[in-house]
């Protein structure tokens, strides 16, 4: 997993609704990554909730936000559109980004061990290096937390 400081690993993903999205292009300002299991589940929807009713505060902050999991850009529509998402959803079906960024895991449930993403959040400064990990995010209040580290920057 990068570190404080470290340069955030470069990346290009396909966005539901079409399109791309490139972190060097985003340099420049803040960009706030959210690594979570699968869409439409319980606690990624309460998060993508979350981070969609704070977007105007992030985009009056002047950063970028952006959901990252290994769903398909299809199912990243059907949860954007299910949920009138507002955040951007990027696919990473083949998993690279997730593991550039150290979040692709050992996890176990309900006594089965398995891989998966941990969720875990990145806020990239305008400079392009991480200025803050929140790994093994629990989700209530977590949007809030990341938002005022965004306003600290």
């Amino acid at each position: 997993m990068p570190d404080i400081s470290d340069k955030a690993p470069d990346f290009t993903l396909p966005l539901g609704g079409g399109g791309e999205i490139q972190l060097s292009a985003l340099a420049g300002r803040p960009v706030v990554l959210f690594f979570y299991p699968r869409d439409d589940t319980s606690g990624c929807t309460k998060e993508a909730l979350a981070f969609t009713a704070l977007a105007p505060d992030f985009e009056a902050a002047g950063a970028k936000v952006v959901g990252i999991s290994k769903d398909s850009v299809a199912k990243h529509e059907k949860f954007r559109d299910k949920h009138d998402l507002t955040v951007e959803l990027a696919s990473d079906e083949h998993g690279t980004t997730c593991e550039d960024y150290g979040v692709w895991r050992e996890k176990q449930m309900y006594g089965k061990t398995f891989m998966g993403i941990e969720r875990s959040t990145f806020l990239i400064g305008a400079d392009g290096c991480i200025a803050k990990v929140w790994p093994k995010v629990k989700v209530p209040g977590h949007a809030e937390e990341v938002l005022e580290a965004v306003q600290a920057l």
